[in-house]
């Protein structure tokens, strides 16, 4: 059964099959959950209190037995009672204030004991040496007992134990706060803290992870996530949903304990790179947090590092998940130096990846979901194409970048509604009087004219409404004929035939009734006859400038092999 269709039962959500299993049933648990189970399991571990000496001393008293409402006997035993109790522990609270006082005398009296100077520190291991002590077939042996814990349950012990394989590293040995707000560069963070560790740890960790629920993996990466995130914000009081005995308070900002972090980011930097399917579930989530939260930039460094390690587990993830999430932030201008600076390490690691081209051209995800859907396109094409004037100095790394991109985002959009976005976007862009955004925008747009029909009759039904854009794509058509005549032949003719026609209708209509506009109208018209005079002589024009191509190039093959010989 999917585990998404599930009721929720005692703070968990359980499946609707009862399954046979004897170690418990399926667990779905969400954020402020998986805090109970952190904290119940870490609380068995305790030793529990002694009942005997913090229970209420009526307890004590009150002989068990049957007492009825209606028994004014049994009333004045009850009152009875009461009023000893409250002596008893009258008489008891003033005898321990006598004694506490008498102690405190006593001590008084002590002389103090002098400092060993000779003390021993406790011992500070770097995270290397820590993991390098983490043996490998205790680890798998732990590992093999977590198969009889359910879902929930199996997290919380195996980040516990990494919590005691860490308990002993420093803050100074592994300074994470300053590693995310002191904007270290992506390529000195993106591989910590997992490079410290051994490799058949990490394996065995790693194969272990491939067997946990996808429910249970999401949402352990939003609870770490979340908690690692608290400790990011700087001068305010920071809301962690656990215990207070479970907090250490620093300077006013409550904060979970150093050996804690520590594993947190060694878990959750191994389940994102096995799992990396994960962060895709959160998708919705992390744009509200982006959108609402995270624009005071305190987190986008963290936000950067999780995609980071999902991309090292699949390029398609990281690539979907910056341009959902992060790209927008540039894109709207909502966003500072530092963190743009960011934001573009990342898909710059991301596409430099010797198999990024193969990877992201071919990359599929669950649901459809593109990896550059046409909204976030545009807000890319804005950002590699602005005015002269608007250039800045992360301009010529989005143009490094562009063409990559430009195909992953283009490849697959044939024949449905992403190709409609598309061409509506590009029309719009080259309407903006932005030259060069809308020398490229026109150019996309003649590419899918050549490469769908359909994208004529979508033109022809939106012309007017972007007349400004049609009158530059009419005129780079007219203006490059011999470059794109060749892709357009590959195009039914009486299709593009038809729509030159129905512009031609629509602009005369428009100049005889002397619209504010007319004169774009006479513009677009003027390169409606051009094509329709070169369109006449039928398709015969276009295949006979196909076939001459291909016989230059056959012509240049052959001079270049005598060349050889």
């Amino acid at each position: 059964m999917d585990p998404m269709e599930s009721v929720q039962h005692n703070g968990f959500a359980t499946s609707d099959d009862n399954s046979n299993d004897d170690h418990g049933w399926k667990e779905v648990v969400e954020y402020n959950e998986w805090n109970e189970v952190v904290h119940r399991k870490r609380n068995q571990k305790q030793k529990p209190a002694d009942q005997a000496a913090t229970g209420d001393v009526s307890d004590k008293i009150v002989p068990e037995g049957n007492i009825t409402n209606g028994n004014k006997q049994a009333d004045d035993q009850r009152q009875a009672a009461t009023l000893v109790a409250a002596d008893v522990e009258e008489k008891q609270n003033v005898s321990r204030a006598a004694r506490d006082e008498n102690v405190k005398a006593e001590e008084t009296k002590k002389p103090k004991k002098k400092k060993n100077k000779n003390k021993k520190k406790n011992t500070k291991v770097s995270l290397s040496e820590a993991a390098a002590k983490i043996d490998p077939s205790h680890l798998a042996e732990f590992l093999v007992k977590q198969e009889l814990e359910p879902g929930t349950s199996k997290l919380v012990e195996f980040l516990e134990y990494f919590e005691t394989a860490f308990s002993q590293v420093s803050s100074v040995q592994f300074p994470w706060l300053e590693m995310f707000n002191n904007n270290c560069p992506l390529s000195t963070v993106i591989d910590v803290p997992l490079s410290y560790f051994p490799e058949p740890v990490y394996k065995a960790s790693a194969d272990w992870i491939d067997q946990l629920p996808d429910m249970s993996v999401s949402t352990f990466v939003k609870w770490a996530s979340k908690n690692i995130g608290t400790d990011l914000g700087e001068e305010q009081e920071v809301i962690i949903d656990c215990e207070k005995d479970d907090l250490t308070y620093v300077s006013g900002i409550a904060s979970v304990m150093f050996y804690d972090q520590v594993a947190l980011h060694v878990v959750l930097a191994m389940v994102l790179r096995r799992r990396p399917h994960s962060l895709i579930l959160l998708l919705p989530a992390m744009w509200t947090d982006i959108s609402a939260k995270y624009r005071k930039l305190d987190e986008v460094p963290l936000t950067v590092w999780m995609m980071a390690q999902a991309s090292q587990g699949d390029l398609s993830v990281g690539l979907c998940l910056w341009a959902h999430t992060l790209l927008p932030l540039v894109a709207e201008k909502k966003c500072n130096s530092q963190s743009r600076d960011y934001i573009l390490q990342l898909v710059e690691n991301i596409l430099s990846n010797p198999e990024a081209s193969t990877v992201l051209m071919n990359g599929t995800l669950s649901q459809g979901k593109r990896l550059i859907p046409p909204h976030v396109f545009e807000g890319l094409l804005r950002l590699t194409f602005p005015t002269s004037s608007a250039r800045v100095k992360d301009t010529e790394r989005f143009e490094a970048k562009y063409p990559l991109l430009k195909e992953v985002a283009l490849a697959g959009a044939l024949g449905g509604e992403t190709m409609k976005q598309i061409f509506t976007s590009t029309l719009k862009l080259a309407g903006e009087g932005n030259d060069i955004l809308a020398n490229e925008a026109t150019s996309i747009a003649i590419w899918l004219l050549a490469e769908d029909a359909d994208s004529f009759n979508l033109w022809d039904s939106i012309y007017e409404e972007n007349l400004e854009a049609s009158v530059a794509l009419l005129k780079k058509l007219v203006d490059e004929w011999k470059d794109h005549s060749l892709k357009l032949s590959s195009s039914p003719i009486i299709t593009l035939k038809r729509t030159i026609k129905s512009f031609r209708i629509k602009n005369v209509k428009a100049i005889s009734e002397g619209r504010d506009n007319a004169s774009l109208y006479v513009d677009a018209d003027k390169s409606c006859k051009v094509l329709s005079g070169r369109l006449s002589r039928g398709r015969g024009c276009l295949i006979g400038t196909a076939i001459t191509a291909v016989l230059l190039a056959a012509a240049a093959a052959a001079i270049t092999q005598v060349s050889f010989i």
